[in-house]
Order: structure tokens, then sequence, then C-alpha cells
């Protein structure tokens, strides 16, 4: 039987990927769900293209256009948030595809745990604010949670098979971004263009922002910690430039364990569709023997600072990994719209660390009461 798959989050770069990765594949997958936020346009072109069983358009302006446009297709066409968290708990799909960018896909995804959907995770932000929650709903339901990110991805992969073996540590690489070696004086002229010129890997506007702050190897961290059951000392980040390993784990005995690629966020979305197994493709294939050196260094947290403060919400934990990321996903919101310069991202999230009330176990309700908060006061600071 196929595998029915709702893309939550197609049109963004990974939901765009993965509909690739569908469509080379049509006899093991089917889509039965889309959702977009505001792109009506392409969102109507992956309907008629791919044919699911219901669409939906978060931004309700947009529903009477996506309407008309499948007035002649069997497509079921909804619209709104709590549509996206309604949509999450149909029975005509088996796995949630979670690509939505940011702290608004926890909702939708907290719902399809709940019906005992297998989860693939792309949206790290998922765990970073409200992990335990998550996780413990997770294991409730026993419902499998399937990385998508490329370094989760690698580690998943480097411990199938390893169930019994204890985890000395993981060590996440990051490419260090577009400004790696770059010292203040030069960050301080940053424009958004630069930032979005990742060197390796092709992104989103938000993800490539926090690649080039190094924010995002912190979320990732995060994401880790509650993925793999980790303690925060047993995650380690180090630069790798050429993003050809995509993450390793370190095991009690010291064998260390890579999972290696050519940079292509292809792979482990079809990994995660296709788990447990491994189906072939025709992407590009690293050639060893043609192979330049890799390279391994530490990271610059003097300089990008967003790491430091990551490492410092994951080590506080409670609600600061919320905290941080409410704030976080303003200052590259008003970042993006050139209203403060790249330096400024990293204090914007430090102040609202320093300013929002820290809660050792908050409740989902608080979870979403802090990161109000912290946008609310992360857009004070730059008059959004």
């Amino acid at each position: 039987m196929k595998k029915r798959i709702g893309i939550f989050g197609s049109t963004g770069s990974i939901g765009t990927q993965a509909l690739e990765v569908i469509a080379e594949n049509p006899d093991r997958f089917e889509v039965e769900i889309l959702t977009a936020y505001s792109n009506e346009n392409l969102l109507i072109q992956q309907a008629k293209k791919f044919n699911p069983n219901a669409v939906v358009i978060v931004n309700e302006a947009k529903y009477p256009v996506v309407k008309e446009a499948l007035a002649g297709t069997d497509v079921k066409v909804f619209a709104g948030e709590k549509a996206l968290e309604e949509v999450a708990t149909f029975d005509t799909y088996d796995m949630m595809l979670a690509a939505i960018v940011g702290f608004a896909g926890l909702k939708s995804t907290l719902k399809a745990v709940e019906a005992g959907k297998v989860i693939a995770l792309a949206n790290k932000e998922t765990l970073v604010v409200a992990g335990d929650i998550v996780m413990q709903k997770a294991v409730e339901k026993r419902v499998p949670i399937i990385p998508v990110d490329s370094e989760h991805s690698a580690i998943f992969q480097c411990l199938v098979g390893e169930t019994r073996n204890k985890i000395e540590k993981v060590i996440l690489t990051a490419s260090g971004g577009p400004f790696l070696g770059k010292k203040p004086n030069f960050l301080v002229n940053v424009k958004k263009e630069h930032a979005l010129q990742h060197p390796n890997w092709n992104m989103g506007a938000k993800i490539s922002v926090d690649s080039a702050t190094l924010m995002n190897k912190g979320l990732e961290m995060i994401e880790a910690k509650w993925l793999f059951n980790l303690n925060p000392d047993q995650i380690q980040v180090v630069v790798h430039p050429q993003s050809i390993i995509h993450s390793m784990v370190q095991f009690e005995d010291g064998s260390i364990k890579a999972q290696m690629g050519l940079p292509d966020m292809k792979l482990p979305i079809q990994y995660a569709l296709a788990f447990p197994q491994r189906i072939p493709n025709k992407f590009p294939r690293y050639d060893l023997s043609r192979a330049a050196s890799l390279h391994f260094e530490q990271p610059d947290i003097k300089t990008f600072r967003n790491l430091a403060l990551a490492v410092e919400a994951l080590k506080r934990g409670g609600n600061m990994p919320c905290i941080m990321n409410a704030a976080n996903e303003i200052a590259v919101y008003g970042f993006l719209r050139n209203r403060i310069g790249f330096l400024d991202m990293t204090e914007l999230v430090e102040r609202a660390m320093d300013k929002i009330k820290h809660i050792a176990q908050p409740t989902l309700e608080e979870y979403f009461e802090s990161d109000a908060e912290a946008r609310n006061f992360a857009a004070s600071l730059i008059n959004l």
C-alpha cells in the first residue's frame, strides 16, 4: 500500500522538495493533505498536480481564490489556523511532514501526535518550544518522530541498530554559514541579501538567516536533547565547512559513527518518508576518490553569540528556549525587513531572555503565554 502523506507547509523549501521526492516515487507515496500560510498560487499548482484530499490556506483572505481555482476538482478547501489543527486529525493520511516554519507549526503537530500519526519532523521549533510536552505525548501515543533536519537525520541513521548501546555524545556539524571567519567589524554592515546566500544549502529565508547567525545550530542542539534524550553536555557542535559529514555519534567505547553525503535536503526527506526502508534515487553521489580534505574547527561563539545564548537556554531549560525562539523569530523578521542590523538580532534575543520570567516546568498554556510575551517585548524594541 502507498504511504499517505500530509505535508504541512507544502509551499516552503522542505515542502516543495518533499513533493519532488513524492513525484519520483508515485508507487510508494500519495499526497493527502497540503497546507500553506499565504502562497495561494503555489498551493493551487500543487493541488492540481497531486490531487490531495484536502488543502488548507491559513490566511483566510486567500480562501476565495483557492476555493474558486479548485472548484472543478475533488479537493476539499479549508482556511484558517483552526482548520489547520482539525485537518491534522483527519484519518485519511498516515504520516505528517511537519514543515511549517517556526512556532506556527506546534499546534498542528501536537494534534497529529494526539491522533496517532507518524511525524516526519522538519520543524525544529516544535521541540525547542515545548519538547517535553511533545515527546511525552509521542511516548503516550506510541508515535514515532522521525527527524528530517539533515543533522538529526544523520544522528538517527547512526543510531539504527544501536538501541542497547550508550551514547557518549552527539556531534552536530555546522557549515559556519556565509560569514565563517568574519568578525563583528565586518558583520555590523551585513545586509539581508548577504545573509541569504548560504554556501552549501538551499533553504528558506528564516533558516538561512539562522544559519548565518549560528542560531540554527543552537536550535538544533535543543532539538537533539529531546529527540535523543540527551543531557546538554552530551551535545557538541563543530564547524565543518564542506557539509559532507552531516553529524556524528560517539559511543561509550569511543567509536564514532558519521553519516555522509552531498548537501541535499531531498535525501533526509526521502529517508524519513520511506523509513524504515531505503529506496533508490538519482541524487548526485559524493565521490570519495575525488574528495578534497574535510575540515573541522570550533565555532566562534564570541562573535556568533546566538549559539552561546542557545546553550544557555538549553541548560536553563523550562520556558527559556521558548522565549529565545520567540524573540529570535521577531529579530529575523525585523532583519529581513531592514528594521534592525545583523548584530542587533543577538542583542534583541539576549534582552528578551533577561526580561521574560523563567518558568522551570511550564504547562502548554504557559509556553504559549511565554511565546506571546517574548514576541511582544521583542517587537516593542524595534517598533514593529
